[in-house]
């Protein structure tokens, strides 16, 4: 990662979910990912920490010099079959991007999803956040035609699916 400052990856707390729901609520709009049908409107944005406390469920805020300034996580994908995960809401500020934190933490996500015993990871986005797709890419997902389980974003038009 970046020498241009300490980046660390660790569970999320209860006392980080006002920062993550603002990072959701600024970058989602920033790809035009604000209206219906996207994740910015799901019930867990607001409680992050209780939302991912269940079993199979992970996520990880990443810190900049101590401030939360991303996350991600992985959970069983809703109407899919035990072993495919989603890989959820992974959205990173503009001062953390181009730092190697998206590798880093694309990596304990996944990391988290085999020792889970999931065998497939699937996720979901929209044409614009190229670099994310690129990520995704680079991790070894494939992009699929189609949407897989429910996750209720319809708003989203690229889907990608990963062999764990």
């Amino acid at each position: 990662m970046d020498d241009a400052g300490s980046i660390t990856i660790r569970p999320i707390r209860a006392s980080d979910e006002p920062a993550i729901a603002a990072i959701i609520r600024t970058v989602m709009p920033e790809f035009g990912a604000d209206g219906p049908g996207f994740a910015i409107h799901d019930v867990e944005v607001d409680a992050m920490s209780a939302h991912y406390a269940h079993p199979r469920h992970a996520y990880f805020v990443v810190e900049l010099d101590g401030t939360v300034s991303g996350g991600g996580g992985v959970a069983p994908l809703q109407a899919a079959g035990e072993g495919i995960c989603e890989l959820r809401k992974m959205y990173f500020l503009p001062t953390l991007r181009g730092r190697g934190a998206g590798r880093a933490l694309m990596a304990r996500c996944l990391d988290a999803a085999r020792a889970f015993g999931f065998r497939q990871c699937y996720l979901e986005t929209l044409t614009g956040m190229d670099r994310a797709q690129s990520l995704y890419l680079a991790s070894g997902f494939r992009r699929i035609d189609h949407a897989l389980g429910a996750t209720g974003h319809h708003g989203c038009n690229r889907f990608y699916l990963l062999d764990l």
